[in-house]
């Protein structure tokens, strides 16, 4: 729970680059501020996390970024370059399923922020586990579409 308790951040940098540093392939790291039926439960900011983020041994990291205040996303720019950026797209806290174009302009906006070439990878905040399929399955195919129109790709 690093999101809640940032405190433990260097605790928790060294218990996980350990394991880690016996992956033979490429790795990656998820954090989010927890979805229990929708509902964050943890509190804190991304601001808080940069020192645990910077101490991975990491390719990329898997953030939750659309259920976040946009102007947060700022803290990020402080990431080590040679960690991949993962932005969170899709707000799985909620039912209402996303238009491709605000899907593309957070794509958008992030890269505005972080700059070109900064955002590696687009996904769901979290797991689907509390939507049920068909929810699940139209945020997929909105974040595909999205990432098309972001990317100048005709559906």
């Amino acid at each position: 729970n690093i999101p809640g308790n940032p405190k433990d951040g260097p605790l928790a940098a060294r218990a996980i680059n350990r394991i880690l540093d016996a992956a033979k392939v490429k790795t990656a790291v998820h954090l989010c501020f927890g979805n229990y039926g929708g509902q964050t439960i943890q509190k804190g900011t991304w601001a808080k996390l940069m020192d645990y983020l910077n101490a991975l041994q990491i390719d990329h990291i898997v953030m939750e970024t659309a259920h976040r205040p946009p102007a947060e996303l700022a803290v990020f720019k402080d990431l080590r370059k040679d960690i991949g950026f993962g932005l969170g797209v899709v707000d799985i806290k909620r039912t209402e399923i996303e238009k491709p174009d605000d899907i593309a302009r957070a794509i958008e906006r992030a890269e505005k922020v972080l700059g070109k070439g900064r955002v590696k990878y687009i996904h769901p905040d979290c797991g689907f586990w509390m939507l049920k399929r068909s929810i699940a399955d139209a945020k997929m195919r909105a974040l595909r579409l999205g990432r098309d129109r972001f990317e100048g790709i005709a559906a």
